[in-house]
């Protein structure tokens, strides 16, 4: 084994030590797992959002409805990831706990850029703490604040977040990121954000891409609940 490839090495295996270019080989390799999980997107909307991911259903034995993409935080918001969903759970569990700790102790419910910085705090946090490896997941995070704003934002397995009109994650996330700039309008409704949504997913994907392995979660600002849609719904949505 040459010595640059032994050095190499060792900046791959420690996720404190920056490489002699100035990177972290841990935080590439978590956003490359990022790139290789089912595609997940997100689209702001005048009367709401939408969130739309593709559920990977690697046998005919198992069941679609088990295999969950999109998490409920609070009645307002939703969250959909593409990555590794058991490191989303973890962070999912805890964006839900914090919802219910600052309703008990407000009294209202929590605004989404709150749940954002929480889910980053802990995932930049292990990118810097020995023994720790970074989240090998990026999310969408959806929802309606009480006023009516439609807020729509995307967390980096390394703690970033950015906030967007419409975004893709996963597979495909550079082809429907793509096809959601051709189309997406601010004027778009809920209604048509599901259609171009769906479409975008089955365009890019193509042969691996089902609509009955599809989840489609909406968020109206009248009413601020988020709904999951079953695969009748989506079809009905559809035509």
């Amino acid at each position: 084994m040459s010595m640059k490839m032994a050095d190499r090495m060792g900046y791959d295996r420690s996720i404190t030590m920056f490489s002699p270019d100035g990177r972290l080989l841990q935080v590439e390799y978590a956003k490359k797992t990022v790139k290789q999980g089912s595609s997940a997107l997100g689209i702001t909307c005048k009367d709401g959002v939408v969130l739309v991911a593709n559920k990977r259903v690697s046998s005919k034995l198992m069941v679609p409805e088990a295999i969950e993409k999109t998490f409920r935080i609070d009645d307002h918001i939703a969250v959909s990831a593409a990555g590794i969903i058991s490191d989303a759970r973890v962070l999912v569990d805890r964006a839900q706990l914090k919802a219910q700790q600052h309703f008990v102790t407000y009294n209202g419910k929590i605004d989404i850029l709150s749940i954002v910085k929480d889910i980053c705090d802990l995932k930049q946090i292990c990118t810097q703490s020995a023994g720790l490896r970074p989240f090998g997941v990026s999310l969408l995070v959806a929802g309606v604040e009480e006023d009516g704003t439609i807020k729509l934002f995307v967390t980096e397995p390394y703690g970033l977040y950015f906030q967007y009109r419409a975004a893709a994650v996963g597979e495909g996330d550079v082809e429907i990121e793509q096809i959601l700039q051709k189309k997406w309008k601010s004027t778009i409704s809920v209604n048509d954000a599901v259609k171009l949504g769906v479409g975008a997913m089955k365009d890019t994907l193509k042969g691996d891409f089902d609509v009955n392995t599809c989840d489609v979660t909406i968020i109206r600002t009248e009413g601020k609940k988020a709904q999951c849609l079953s695969a009748d719904q989506i079809k009905k949505m559809l035509k």
